[in-house]
């Protein structure tokens, strides 16, 4: 049986959607009063697993999910062993470096060397500040990295940015992009390359679709 790792928030609708549009229904995830984490489609021919957005590519690369939807930055922050399908279009953002606004810095390049910087993105912060030949200190963060500024324990974040409005209310600007993101497909590389439950119609179904959404 096909089975489908979603990932909770942000991209759960439209990951649904898409998939009804393919003829995959799990939108009882979707229902509050719902605390199943395990659905089947209605057809009984596929199955879908709800879990957090960080643990989609986890699923699929140890084989539990054949197919799933999991952000680009995801993606480079956990660097899987997985098939990257498909951009699917929907959940852009983009991973930014932001600063107080009261801050002197304008520039990633301006940031004291050995400067603090406070990130979720870890992998993804250390690896663009070494690209730089700047030596930092990255502080793991998991949540309000936008405090690390405010509270003086870090001179800058890299965090996601959607509207900016987040950053706004807190009185950060933003600097620079390290990379921009969406929703991607993903695949079990073993299943994708066997075609195991028939999962290349699906994908093919879905490219279709995402091609006529554009």
């Amino acid at each position: 049986m096909l089975t489908v790792a979603l990932p909770k928030g942000s991209l759960l609708t439209d990951s649904i959607r898409l998939l009804q549009s393919v003829g995959l229904d799990f939108s009882a995830f979707l229902d509050s009063s719902n605390r199943q984490l395990q659905i089947l489609d209605p057809t009984g021919t596929a199955r879908a697993l709800l879990v957090r957005t960080h643990d989609v590519p986890v699923y699929v690369e140890y084989g539990q999910a054949q197919l799933g939807v999991a952000g680009y930055d995801v993606l480079r922050e956990k660097q899987p062993r997985v098939a990257q399908v498909l951009d699917l279009g929907f959940g852009k953002c983009r991973l930014s470096v932001a600063v107080k606004e009261s801050s002197p810095y304008r520039r990633s390049l301006d940031l004291p060397a050995h400067g603090r910087v406070a990130s979720k993105f870890v992998h993804c912060a250390r690896e663009y500040f070494q690209r730089l030949d700047l030596p930092v200190e990255i502080v793991p963060l998991s949540g309000s990295v936008e405090l690390g500024p405010i509270t003086g324990m870090s001179e800058a974040i890299v965090d996601l940015v959607s509207t900016g409005r987040t950053l706004k209310e807190n009185g950060l600007i933003e600097m620079e992009v390290l990379f921009e993101s969406s929703a991607r497909l993903i695949a079990h590389p073993i299943s994708y390359r066997l075609n195991t439950d028939g999962i290349g119609d699906r994908i093919a179904a879905i490219r279709e679709m995402t091609r006529t959404a554009v």
